[in-house]
């Protein structure tokens, strides 16, 4: 539900600079969300900002992603979210589910604002800098206190090094489900859709032992970004997808005629097994991959933006780089038992989320959602869901989360 994808549309790549020989406090690899967002937060500092460059291989930005999170207020990025709902709609076929959430709304960042406001403040930075069609040739490699790195436009040195590249590749046994997305933003001649409502998961009936659901996100009466989802434990490319998102659409205009103003795909994984790292305080990695989503729910943003503050506060005040905080032991063993129920009964899941959003506290939910949950709300949680589908894997599960093992 928080997409990571690819789409046409593109953006002048207005703040790349080019020099990229040099020596540098701080290499940021890969200027996606996580490198962006850390880039960003130094910004701020001004002048106590490290000499940082962003390496980032595409040579353009483009709106290929859509954020969405319960926002508590405590991001500050109202300024950029596109759309807000005070309601949300869990459905299957047997029956729906509205929950409100005025208090923690669910909002909709586009990537083209997010980029925008980063790429304009690096360029207005003397100290933080962007670097994009450069993609390393080798692993960085340490002389000393030094890190090397060999581009094609040219040799970097870096005292730190944050690695925001995705390093999972989306193939069958690198995660235990994986999350595959194929949306389209459409515009309709007429006014179809109802502004006020999210549709979180519109379940279609389980087949072929996958979970699938449709999800809606619209911005007015006429515009909405229709997406279809997968959870499998194989993951989905744009072909596979493109049949059954081409029935969501037409399921959702009803006969009336439509623009596609853009399209999006991505594939997060779901539970995985804890990186390692590098023994070197020097050295991190970041981003999706390396801790920044949820893995029961594929929520990233507000992890991210969480783990850009910390580590830019760190940096800072002379402290070592922070990578992203691992999840308390229950929080992971709870995330652990429910994608091993998901994986193993796929046909009971629609269920599952019907009751977790009809039945449990919805405050608490969204905080245990979003991170922010106590041992209350983790209760709240399990107790709206049947006991009798976790009690066996309770065991199996907290081991796999204490070990770090995949879930």
């Amino acid at each position: 539900m928080t997409p990571a994808c690819t789409t046409t549309s593109s953006m002048s790549p207005a703040s790349q600079r080019h020099a990229m020989q040099g020596d540098f406090d701080l290499v940021i690899l890969g200027g996606g969300c996580a490198g962006l967002s850390l880039a960003r937060r130094l910004t701020a500092l001004g002048r106590q900002a490290p000499r940082t460059l962003v390496l980032e291989r595409r040579t353009a930005y483009a709106d290929d992603r859509t954020w969405c999170f319960w926002d508590d207020g405590s991001m500050g990025l109202n300024h950029l979210v596109r759309q807000s709902w005070a309601t949300m709609r869990v459905k299957t076929e047997d029956a729906a589910v509205l929950v409100e959430c005025g208090d923690a709304p669910y909002r909709m960042l586009g990537a083209a604002a997010f980029y925008a406001e980063a790429l304009g403040a690096i360029k207005a930075s003397d100290r933080v800098e962007i670097a994009l069609g450069s993609e390393i040739s080798a692993e960085p490699r340490k002389t000393g206190e030094v890190w090397s790195l060999e581009t094609a436009t040219g040799s970097v040195t870096a005292h730190r090094i944050v690695d925001t590249r995705p390093f999972r590749r989306p193939v069958r046994g690198g995660a235990t489900l994986w999350q595959s997305f194929y949306g389209r933003e459409i515009d309709c001649e007429a006014g179809v859709f109802d502004p006020a409502c999210v549709d979180l998961m519109d379940f279609a009936p389980v087949e072929k032992g996958r979970i699938q659901f449709t999800y809606v996100l619209p911005v007015s009466t006429r515009r909405a970004l229709i997406e279809t989802t997968v959870f499998d434990a194989d993951p989905w490319d744009r072909a596979n997808l493109s049949a059954d998102l081409d029935e969501a659409v037409a399921a959702r205009v009803g006969g009336q005629s439509f623009t596609i103003v853009r399209e999006e795909h991505g594939v997060l994984p779901m539970g995985t097994a804890r990186v390692s790292g590098r023994q070197d305080p020097t050295f991190i990695h970041a981003g999706l991959d390396a801790g920044g989503a949820r893995p029961s729910s594929g929520y990233a943003f507000r992890r991210i933006q969480a783990w850009a503050q910390a580590c830019a506060s760190a940096i800072a005040t002379g402290k070592p780089l922070v990578g992203h905080a691992e999840d308390p032991l229950l929080l992971r063993a709870m995330d652990a038992l429910f994608l091993s129920v998901m994986r193993s009964r796929p046909d009971v899941a629609p269920g599952l989320f019907v009751a977790l959003f009809g039945k449990a506290d919805t405050r608490r939910l969204i905080r245990f959602m979003s991170d922010g949950g106590n041992l209350i709300d983790y209760t709240s949680v399990a107790l709206a869901l049947p006991a009798w589908l976790f009690l066996g894997q309770i065991p199996r599960a907290f081991n796999q989360a204490a070990l770090g093992h995949r879930t």
